[in-house]
């Protein structure tokens, strides 16, 4: 079985070629359910004009055939207000695609991929769609559109003209695939593709994505990559660990003074919250050094903020103290 490069790299470096258009093109028909034809790669940032944007960052935008918007967006570190990331993405593409005078109706429909390797949300699926939906507080029916509002928008459901969410939580695929998309998501996690895989877009992402017909550059900057990576993740994961020891050495003492039953479940909350603070606080010096390697090693910018998942500002203060 060939090794293939992590999709997240596959996704900056490779599939923005329009040879290779067909993997994504497969990924996207499998979850949507129909067959997806890209008519072009627009631009990775959603016309970033100041530090106040946030860093909106996607790591791909895809106008469809049918002229809509598709972000693909890959998280690999935990955020916790990963959920208002995706709803800033969206409603920033709605303002960028507008033009002065333009009606409403004209604006782009979005769809908003994001393939998460960390616990977001709460819940035990690993694919959720979020769509919008108007409910009568009295009578509890769904409101549609009209027959004109129909003709106008080309659809006759109102949630397939707001934008739509899906969240692959790859991390809580643990299980043989049993469809087309799981064998997209066993990928995902993987990086493999299994023998005898019939999802679009897969056979040729074992052909294009093969480690071996990487450039030596490629292949330098692939290695450099994964190892900051690698670096970030056993710090995030080592913190994990060592914020559940502590809560629960806490719990103890809890426990002793005022229950055991009461002790383990302070015990618990405790070690979840030293989980979260410390890994926010390694995660942040992680990303510092992960930055400072990366302008020692004459990296651009806007890839050091890739990486690191600092602002500009901070990577240029950085840059300031060395």
């Amino acid at each position: 079985m060939k090794n293939l490069v992590r999709f997240d790299w596959a996704m900056k470096r490779l599939l923005r070629n329009k040879a290779n258009f067909g993997i994504l093109e497969g990924l996207l028909s499998e979850l949507l359910g129909e067959d997806i034809k890209i008519d072009q790669i627009l631009e990775s940032e959603s016309n970033k004009q100041t530090g106040d944007n946030k860093m909106n960052r996607v790591d791909l935008l895809v106008k469809d055939s049918k002229g809509e918007l598709i972000i693909i967006e890959v998280q690999s570190s935990y955020m916790q207000d990963y959920m208002m990331r995706m709803l800033f993405g969206t409603s920033k593409l709605v303002v960028d695609f507008m033009d002065m005078g333009m009606p409403y109706n004209k604006i782009k429909k979005i769809i908003s991929l994001n393939i998460v390797y960390f616990d977001l949300g709460q819940g035990s699926d690993y694919i959720y769609h979020g769509t919008t939906k108007f409910v009568g507080l009295n009578n509890h029916d769904i409101l549609n559109l009209s027959k004109q509002e129909q003709l106008v928008y080309k659809t006759e459901l109102i949630d397939k003209i707001y934008p739509e969410y899906y969240i692959i939580r790859v991390n809580k695929f643990d299980i043989v695939a049993k469809n087309t998309l799981d064998e997209w998501i066993q990928f995902l996690k993987t990086e493999k593709v299994e023998e005898g895989s019939k999802a679009k877009g897969l056979i040729e992402a074992r052909e294009k994505l093969d480690l071996l017909k990487l450039s030596r550059e490629e292949m330098r900057e692939y290695e450099r990559e994964i190892s900051s990576w690698r670096d970030y993740e056993s710090v995030v994961e080592s913190n994990f660990t060592a914020g559940e020891l502590k809560g629960l050495e806490k719990g103890k003492k809890i426990g002793i003074e005022e229950g055991i039953a009461e002790g383990i479940e302070k015990g618990i909350q405790i070690g979840e919250q030293n989980k979260i603070e410390f890994a926010k606080e390694q995660a942040k010096q992680m990303a510092k050094e992960t930055a400072t390697k990366c302008l020692e090693w004459g990296l651009e910018i806007d890839k050091i903020v890739q990486l690191s998942g600092l602002s500009i500002e901070e990577i240029n203060n950085l840059r300031n103290i060395d």
